[in-house]
């Protein structure tokens, strides 16, 4: 029986700050590999910032990212014409295509809809007045 509680409590004793141990040395290690890899991305931001740096490397970022000139320039961008493949097959002026009708356009966006139920036609409104009413229905 004392061999049974000192092997226990030597268990207990060893066992608990064994384990306590072994995770903060996991923790340690985890913190090393977050400093390594922050430590070498910071390397490489310095690296980019020294070939930056230079006139030459602004200049050419200022000019290729924010479309900059230097003063008595001016700049050009050609656009793409209409037989390249960059372009989808409704290119040019959106104001010279057709007009959609509001009651179709929810269907352009993908939705269906059931067509609109038209109840009796009465003779007034095939009226210019009745019609231009139908339109407004919004305001109803």
């Amino acid at each position: 029986m004392p061999l049974a509680v000192v092997t226990a409590v030597a268990m207990l004793a060893g066992w608990f700050p064994l384990t306590t141990l072994i995770h903060q040395q996991s923790q340690l290690d985890a913190a090393r590999a977050q400093i390594n890899a922050v430590q070498q991305q910071q390397s490489a931001l310095e690296q980019q910032a020294r070939t930056i740096n230079t006139r030459t490397a602004a200049t050419q970022l200022a000019r290729e990212q924010y479309q900059l000139v230097a003063p008595g320039q001016s700049l050009i961008q050609v656009l793409p014409g209409i037989g390249t493949g960059f372009v989808s097959q409704s290119t040019g002026d959106p104001g010279l295509q057709p007009l959609v009708s509001p009651s179709s356009a929810p269907s352009l966006m993908g939705t269906p809809t059931p067509p609109p139920s038209t109840p009796g036609v009465h003779p007034s409104d095939k009226g210019f007045i009745a019609r231009f009413l139908r339109t407004l229905e919004f305001w109803r």
